[in-house]
């Protein structure tokens, strides 16, 4: 028992993992090293057993409390001894039906209703790709196309994995059932078990001649072109899943799905969060102060005309009601907020800066009521200060 890895370990989850995080981990584990999909790989045969193992114990409640408590000692068929017979092994035979363990985990994928019956079928891996939009075609939608590269069924074979002109063969060793039920003698008496077949891996079929195009995976990899509908409203970070466009499943498996991550190029003037916009606009110090009007951009390229009142101060904020960005699968729009920047002048030449000191000159505090506050304020500070 020394040299087998921890269960928890094996399965990468904590101690504390519930029943459907363990089954997840399993689920994940076993694609990963099933065997159809590492053909030859030794390895990834012994991590699949291994996966196998640990999910089979842990699975089982009785079994599980019996590893936290005892380790591997625990589920030991010649283990109880030492421990008072508490694993409840009378004389004769027991049944311990530990079933068909994709079929218990798929088998939801395949109408099974959560029925534990054997089922070879693997779902496909999905395909995660990513697609950059201008900020326009995020804004107002648009269709778009990508290019992504998934297994397929083998175009040979058909995904059966055999070359043409032959046929998988029943397996030898469980007879086609996919399942081996050994009886172990132990010192409670004879105790029976049954597990998925190692030699062909639950699916009660071999095959001796391989096909030559996808070496007897049944999958050969494909470039396709698929067209996405972009949504008005996406934003960046986003993503769009076209279900059952990934990759094929493995002897009757479902499809994958296709994840497609959305970019979105910045924009020129327009700034977006959530379904507003934002913009900043800059006019003059003498239309600020005098009043004027404007004409804001809008995204879908025109503009609208926007009043100006004399003695606006930079930072004042325009609200436009419904120019902001279409809600994502819905009615109506955000807004699109314009705030007034005053730009101070740079570079004035001489007959500039005479009439600006003599505007200063004159003395009018009510044009500068914040200034003249402010004034007063520190004043009164200072002196209190002293």
């Amino acid at each position: 028992m020394a040299d087998k890895r921890d269960f928890y370990e094996v399965l990468g989850v904590e101690k504390s993992a519930s029943a459907d995080e363990l089954k997840r981990a399993y689920r994940q584990m076993a694609k990963k090293y099933h065997p159809d999909l590492n053909p030859g790989n030794k390895e990834a045969e012994q991590k699949f057993k291994e996966v196998n193992e640990a999910y089979e114990v842990l699975s089982d409640a009785d079994k599980r409390a019996k590893y936290d408590q005892f380790g591997h000692a625990g589920v030991d068929p010649n283990f109880g001894a030492g421990a008072g017979g508490y694993g409840g092994y009378g004389g004769g035979y027991t049944n311990v039906d530990l079933g068909d363990i994709f079929g218990d985990v798929f088998g939801n994928f395949f109408g099974g209703g959560g029925t534990r019956r054997r089922s070879s079928a693997i779902p496909g891996d999905d395909v995660d790709t990513r697609l950059t939009l201008t900020f326009e075609e995020a804004v107002f939608g648009c269709k778009k196309s990508v290019t992504i590269t998934r297994k397929e069924n083998c175009s040979e074979c058909n995904g059966s994995g055999a070359a043409k002109g032959t046929t998988a063969e029943t397996c030898p060793t469980c007879k086609g059932t996919g399942r081996v039920r050994t009886v172990q003698q132990t010192m409670f008496g004879a105790m029976q078990s049954e597990r998925t077949c190692t030699t062909c891996y639950g699916t009660g079929k071999i095959i001796k001649t391989p096909c030559k195009n996808c070496n007897g995976t049944g999958q050969e990899r494909k470039q396709r072109t698929i067209t996405v509908n972009i949504p008005a409203g996406i934003a960046n970070g986003q993503v769009i899943t076209l279900n059952g466009q990934g990759c094929a499943g493995i002897k009757g498996g479902p499809a994958g799905d296709l994840n497609i991550s959305i970019s979105v190029r910045p924009h020129s003037i327009f700034e977006r969060k959530n379904f507003d916009l934002f913009c900043d606009f800059p006019i003059t110090f003498t239309q600020a102060a005098l009043g004027c009007e404007i004409d804001v951009p809008l995204l879908d390229g025109t503009k609208t005309a926007q009043k100006i009142d004399a003695g606006t101060q930079s930072g004042t904020v325009l609200n436009l009601k419904g120019k902001g960005v279409p809600y994502l699968n819905s009615k109506g729009k955000g807004n699109l907020y314009v705030r007034i920047v005053v730009e101070t002048p740079k570079n004035l030449n001489s007959r500039q800066k005479e009439l600006l000191k003599e505007f200063d000159a004159i003395e009018n505090k009510r044009a500068y009521e914040k200034k003249s506050s402010f004034a007063d304020k520190v004043k009164k500070f200072l002196n209190t200060d002293n």
